[in-house]
């Protein structure tokens, strides 16, 4: 079988050649590239601080498949087998609500001792941790809103959750000696059109300059703000809307937060991406699958996620934008889940680097447009999927639906004995 896979690269690496494309150079840049694998996937958004408490913010998990992890060990040993059928180097998500620790505490208590556990766990599977501050599924999330609530004691509190995410991410940057991202993201907003929309967001605006007024060296972390189109609760009026965050993060010297859920079906995200960074700092970008709207189904490679990934490379901005995956489907097995929308992104960056994109740039500018539209559809047909095999065969991963068998395995052994 190696040798087959071999042999067909061969094949293929030849006839990308003879457009100009070294696919060595290819695999080197998609090796490069790290994904950040939410944890949430895992156990249905449960987290460890209040397991029992019921998912709210807009928030809701489909389906009830055997095997949702439980515990810090189950959920952090799915992850590790997740890795070794996902080929590449990556990084892990976790929200506050992951943390592990002996003592009850809430939100505005973390420290980052609460989270030894997970950079114990990184440091052995060599992975990067990436933090999201949890505003939601508590009952300080008092009538819809957080961090622009009219409840100066809602408020503080949210604002004090927000300072010591960030202490949390800062500690996961020194520890690992990367980047840690951390993301924002809070619910609030109306239900029914609102009097003054104006005030609520100046009181996000103060909330959040008060969270990021502690300077922290951007090699341990830096900040993402994401909006939202609108949520479940909250229909007529989003607080943290994508204009908001896009201001924001751009006069705060802070990311842009671009999940591809949150915005109107028909929109094409991917064109964002080149209208905010000749501006902003740099993109965290939320790979889910919405189905009619934020439904955050499994990521697979369907032309919503080829536009996005073409952009990024098309465009040279992957050393500026941050690829997280944010999806949740508890009708599948959770681990295929992350194996299935890891490997669709990753397929669909290789098939966007396989591509002769600077002679595919000259005919655009010189006004060959035939040739460019001829090479553009002739390179569907070209044997990608031989330089995807490689790929995993470089990186000791299962090739094909190979992957397949080992989470069966992993299911009769681990999953369905709990």
């Amino acid at each position: 079988m190696i040798k087959n896979i071999e042999k067909t690269y061969e094949l293929a690496k030849e006839r990308y050649a003879n457009i100009g494309v070294d696919t060595e150079k290819v695999l080197n840049a998609l090796e490069k590239v790290k994904l950040s694998i939410h944890c949430w996937q895992g156990d249905d958004i449960h987290g460890f601080l209040f397991p029992s408490q019921e998912l709210t913010g807009g928030i809701g998990v489909s389906g009830n498949y055997p095997g949702v992890a439980t515990t810090p060990d189950q959920l952090s040993g799915d992850l590790s087998k997740a890795l070794t059928l996902i080929p590449g180097h990556h990084k892990v998500q976790l929200h506050a609500i992951y943390a592990v620790t002996d003592k009850k505490k809430d939100l505005d208590e973390l420290e980052p001792e609460d989270f030894k556990y997970w950079v114990d766990w990184a440091k052995k599977e060599n992975v990067g941790l990436d933090m999201n501050g949890t505003f939601f599924s508590h009952p300080m999330l008092k009538d819809g809103f957080t961090l622009a609530s009219p409840d100066k004691k809602v408020r503080d509190f949210w604002i004090e959750h927000g300072k010591r995410s960030r202490a949390i991410a800062n500690y996961f940057g020194e520890e690992l000696g990367q980047q840690s991202v951390n993301n924002f993201w809070i619910p609030d907003g109306y239900k029914d059109n609102p009097i003054d929309k104006l005030t609520p967001r100046l009181r996000l605006v103060d909330s959040l300059d008060q969270i990021i007024e502690q300077k922290y060296d951007e090699k341990n972390t830096i900040e993402a703000f994401e909006g939202k189109l609108f949520g479940t609760g909250v229909e007529s009026y989003t607080v943290g809307s994508h204009e908001f965050y896009e201001n924001y993060a751009i006069t705060r010297g802070k990311l842009w937060t671009i999940d591809a859920g949150h915005f109107h079906p028909t929109e094409d995200v991917s064109d964002k991406f080149s209208s905010f960074l000749p501006f902003g700092k740099g993109l965290m970008l939320h790979v889910s699958r919405p189905v009619r709207w934020d439904s955050d189904h499994v990521v697979i490679m369907d032309d919503a996620l080829l536009r996005m990934m073409r952009s990024l490379v098309r465009d040279d901005i992957l050393d500026r934008t941050n690829i997280g995956l944010d999806f949740f489907d508890a009708t599948i097995n959770r681990l295929a889940a992350w194996v299935i929308g890891a490997r669709a992104t990753q397929k669909a960056l290789l098939l966007s680097m396989l591509s002769p994109i600077n002679k595919l740039k000259e005919d655009e500018v010189t006004g060959n447009l035939t040739d460019r539209l001829a090479l553009t559809e002739e390179l569907k047909s070209y044997p990608f999927g031989a330089v995807w095999d490689e790929f995993c065969l470089r990186n000791d991963v299962p090739v094909g639906a190979d992957w397949l068998s080992e989470i069966r395995d992993y299911e009769q052994k681990v999953l369905f004995k709990r």
